[in-house]
């Protein structure tokens, strides 16, 4: 017969039964004196804040947030980070200098780094074509005001990757399909490998997140792991890999046209330890000689002189680079109506921009042999072309907002007042017309109204 083995007195029988609700609720507890019979439980007082928001329920249901009593005393955890106290990268190697992992570098390393939740390296992980990725300039100005000394990397597409070369704020851009849902092995893994060696301090993605894409940033071994997840049942299981995470309004982000990142820019700016909160910035793009020189030959040769023509974008093509924006795919007009509209700007030379050589002989056609027509294909080359411009009539697409940040006039046209209000908020400060058809389709556009408002552009030469 086994005997039961003898317990210390000074260990009670109740630690090898402990209740099943949790302790951290509890006070008043003695777990040595009192026998389980005896023992009972009184729930501590606890402070909420109305707003508050949990870090991420999946992790821990019982986390209300920070201690908001809670007093560090600490000169490094208040205030923005400090630049990088590092010594600089050495430019003849590409991999960097000095670029030790996490943990590696401690005597250098402030304490802010851990209680302020410095971010010095920050990728961005961005899904859609131009329009989309062109909308996100916002959120990396925001992150670089918000973390001194901060490096901004981006993974997009091949054709958003394009984008990042009117942003001086990127320090490499990675292609990868976000989009694609079975990508291949190899490329996966390679991937990963490359977001673990570059040891981020936070991953954002504008991703909608399930069970795969919340592992796949897991994987990345980021600190924080921020990211959109699915409004419906196909989000389970996300939160469980990712630090902080946004739920779409919708299914496709890019319906909520230029604030489509409202929710995780608001949480970039938020106020921290005697931070204000960070104000949104506009939209603005930075143009490089070498885009200017490229540009002025191909409008020089195509009849046009600086500041003397009007853009004219939106061509009906089957093509890619017509950078539509996902969330408003009836963006594109028939080259008959342009030619209509065309027909009416006197004083200015109007140059159709092409996305794809086919669409030359259509164009020539229906407008005629002189008509001034430049092919174009990246947004580098798009925002050098409006930016030498004297205004820009187009429909729904990128180079829209290409007007607004190079301050341009422009006339927008839309196929709902809807889709107009979405992707251009205060119109009139971004001195841009709305024209949106009535009928909810863009063919059916008001063209006599349109060629009305051609005059924004004469009427400044006719004051000089």
């Amino acid at each position: 017969m086994a005997s039961t083995p003898l317990l210390p007195k000074s260990i009670s029988p109740f630690l090898l039964n402990p209740p099943l609700f949790p302790l951290t609720q509890c006070t008043n507890v003695s777990f040595l004196n009192n026998p389980p019979d005896q023992f009972f439980c009184s729930k501590k007082s606890t402070t909420f804040l109305p707003n508050a928001k949990k870090k991420n329920f999946w992790l821990d249901p019982f986390d209300d947030g920070d201690d908001p009593e809670m007093e560090y005393g600490s000169l490094f955890s208040e205030g923005k980070q400090e630049e990088d106290p590092r010594p600089p990268d050495n430019p003849k190697n590409p991999y960097g200098f000095l670029k030790f992992p996490m943990g590696y570098n401690v005597e250098i390393a402030s304490l802010g780094l851990k209680i302020r939740g410095d971010v010095r390296r920050c990728c961005c992980m961005i899904s859609g074509g131009v329009y989309e990725n062109l909308l996100f300039f916002p959120a990396i100005q925001l992150i670089k005001d918000r973390y001194p000394g901060v490096q901004v990397d981006v993974v997009a597409s091949a054709r958003g990757k394009q984008t990042f070369e009117l942003n001086k704020n990127v320090r490499w851009a990675n292609e990868y399909d976000l989009d694609d849902d079975f990508p291949e092995p190899a490329d996966y893994t390679d991937m990963i490998g490359v977001l673990k060696n570059r040891y981020y301090d936070m991953i954002l993605s504008t991703k909608l997140a399930g069970l795969g894409h919340g592992a796949f940033l897991f994987m990345s071994s980021s600190r924080d792991r921020v990211s959109y997840v699915y409004p419906n049942v196909n989000a389970a299981g996300a939160g469980l890999f990712l630090s902080e995470t946004f739920t779409a309004d919708s299914q496709n982000l890019s319906e909520g046209g230029y604030n489509m990142y409202h929710q995780m820019i608001d949480w970039l700016g938020r106020p921290g330890r005697n931070v204000p909160r960070q104000p949104v910035p506009p939209l603005k793009v930075s143009i490089s000689r070498r885009l200017k020189e490229v540009v002025e030959v191909k409008y020089k040769n195509a009849g046009a002189q600086k500041g003397k023509y009007i853009v004219i974008h939106g061509i009906k093509s089957d093509s890619k680079a017509s950078m539509q924006s996902r969330g408003d795919t009836d963006s594109l007009l028939p080259i008959e109506i342009w030619a209509e509209i065309a027909s009416v700007i006197s004083g200015l030379t109007p140059v159709f921009v092409i996305p794809h050589e086919k669409e030359r002989e259509d164009v020539e056609d229906v407008v005629g042999d002189d008509a001034s027509i430049v092919f174009i294909t990246t947004p580098g080359q798009l925002a050098t072309l409006i930016n030498d411009s004297a205004g820009v009539i187009a429909t729904n697409t990128a180079a829209i907002q290409l007007a607004h940040a190079r301050e341009k006039p422009s006339i927008a046209l839309f196929c709902s007042d809807d889709k107009a209000k979405l992707f251009v908020p205060n119109a009139e400060e971004k001195k841009c017309a709305i024209f949106s058809s009535k009928t909810g389709k863009l063919i059916d556009i008001d063209v006599e109204a349109v060629k009305t408002a051609t005059q924004i552009f004469t009427m400044p030469l006719v004051i000089a």
